[in-house]
């Protein structure tokens, strides 16, 4: 979803000549006819969120200086930009000191115009994720640094907002990447606990002979004089967010469940054991109740864990979100790496909302973060995404064409140009001798490329070929690149129920 951005002015003409332009910037666009209008619109519980305000300083009734003042320290306060005539300069002055991030003049140019939005957005985005990581660092992230504009994501924000009132375990569910820890800090930072430790521990990534001591703690002062508190115990008066929670060993289940109950646990080793106080946050991407009638995880933790379920859904199913986590993730990285970007383009945004993030929020944040180190202008284009742009029907990646040739190279060599490709999955249109290369040997590798992307996939492979099966079976054969695809039962036993899980 584009950024929306609501023009204020009371002159008709001037609000649909706005409008228009902002709509061919790429941007959504309310307009209001009074800083009165404007804000009640912005104070709406229920209308989609402002991004930015374009605002008359000359109006009828509440001006713009007026509603400035109005938004000074107001719960939905925006970013502004102030409109003002050439001999108001003195006005616009003062709107910045009032609060305004920029100022135009009527009648100004696109150009400057465009850049002016460009420019506030991005400041608006920098300062919001420096403020965001500051909460985190405190334990005070709140719902509102949650992503959440779609249905869905509002939905799992309200049951957060709920659980976080009470004392409850609650068991985070969703695929990888899709946020769960950040949602499980804003729990923290919604409840009475807010400021506390939030203790993390990956179930999945250690050893099951490490994960007693890292959990429980290690008490050894009788022999080897070891003594170390484990993260059950680090948690005390905070959250422990135990992410994987299906990879935990049986035997662990039943200690930490002892200690969920009695709200202190044993030491590995023996040792006195320790009183915590904590609220248990746990994460999946398991179904655990399936695990459970497989014998692999205790029925009776499982309903200790699960009392206030949440379901966080795949980044798939939240485009609405992905335009405002792609301008947060820019703006951190710019930061990060000393560049002045003003965000993703209008035709990147379009870009990463057509693609369905197999890996989520994570791969999203990884994709922003390498267009960041590649960019060389002053936003992030298609160009920047080739991996993304190279399997989304409709977009091409611009490839940079290689400097001339010097004036002493022969005459075919200076008109043939070089291309550089910056991406190792493009596909190489010419041969070692600067030739196009036949039609079936493009088509032969990226059946190859398809064959490895999708893990062997048939289904998915044909789908986004945009082949039959059938098809896709006999030129497999007709190019050696696999055994007698000719038949259904060369498929592996087990590549339906990938696609049906992967779907």
């Amino acid at each position: 979803m584009s950024p929306k951005i609501l023009i204020v002015d009371d002159d008709p003409v001037q609000r649909r000549l706005l409008e228009v332009l902002v709509h061919r910037f790429g941007f959504g666009a309310e307009t209001a006819a009074s800083g009165a209008l404007a804000l009640e619109r912005l104070a709406d519980p229920l209308a989609p969120r402002v991004d930015l305000m374009i605002l008359d300083l000359v109006m009828p009734g509440l001006d713009g200086m007026a509603v400035l003042g109005r938004l000074r320290g107001a719960p939905f306060a925006v970013p502004v930009i102030v409109q003002t005539t050439q001999g108001a300069l003195e006005a616009a002055v003062c709107a910045l000191r009032a609060g305004a991030v920029d100022f135009v003049l009527k009648p100004d140019g696109a150009e400057r115009l465009q850049a002016a939005i460009k420019n506030a957005l991005r400041l608006a985005a920098l300062e919001a994720e420096t403020l965001r990581l500051g909460r985190q660092a405190l334990g005070a992230l709140s719902f509102s640094d949650v992503a959440g504009r779609t249905p869905e994501m509002e939905r799992a924000v309200r049951l957060g907002e709920r659980a976080a009132k009470s004392t409850a375990p609650v068991l985070l569910e969703g695929e990888a990447g899709v946020g769960k820890e950040a949602f499980a800090r804003a729990i923290l930072g919604a409840s009475d606990r807010r400021g506390r430790p939030f203790v993390t521990l990956a179930c999945g990534a250690l050893p099951a002979d490490a994960i007693e001591a890292t959990l429980f703690g290690l008490d050894r002062s009788t022999d080897a004089g070891e003594r170390k508190a484990g993260k059950f115990a680090e948690a005390h008066g905070g959250a422990l967010f135990l992410d994987d929670v299906g990879a935990l060993p049986m035997q662990l289940q039943a200690k930490l469940l002892r200690a969920l109950q009695q709200g202190e646990v044993e030491p590995a080793g023996g040792g006195r054991a320790v009183r915590a106080d904590i609220r248990l946050i746990a994460a999946t991407t398991d179904d655990l109740l399936e695990r459970v009638k497989a014998g692999r995880f205790r029925e009776d933790l499982y309903y200790r864990l699960n009392v206030h379920p949440i379901a966080i859904p795949p980044l798939r199913r939240r485009q609405g979100d992905i335009a405002g986590l792609a301008r947060r993730f820019c703006a951190r990285f710019s930061a990060l790496e000393g560049k002045r970007l003003r965000g993703p383009s209008a035709g990147a945004l379009s870009l990463l909302g057509a693609y369905d993030w197999p890996g989520n929020v994570r791969q999203l944040e990884n994709a922003v973060f390498r267009a960041v180190v590649l960019a060389e202008g002053d936003e992030l284009t298609v160009a920047e995404f080739p991996q993304i742009a190279a399997v989304v029907p409709g977009f091409d990646a611009r490839i940079p064409a290689a400097p001339p040739r010097a004036p002493l190279a022969p005459a075919r060599e200076a008109e043939r140009a070089q291309v550089e490709i910056a991406d190792p999955n493009a596909l190489a249109l010419l041969d070692e001798g600067g030739d196009m290369r036949k039609l079936d040997e493009l088509e032969a590798e990226a059946i190859r490329f398809a064959l490895v992307h999708y893990r062997g996939r048939m289904s998915a492979m044909a789908r986004k070929l945009g082949i039959g099966r059938s098809t896709l079976y006999r030129k497999m054969k007709e190019y050696g690149l696999g055994p007698d695809a000719g038949a259904e039962e060369s498929v592996p036993a087990d590549a339906g129920r990938g696609e049906e899980a992967a779907a």
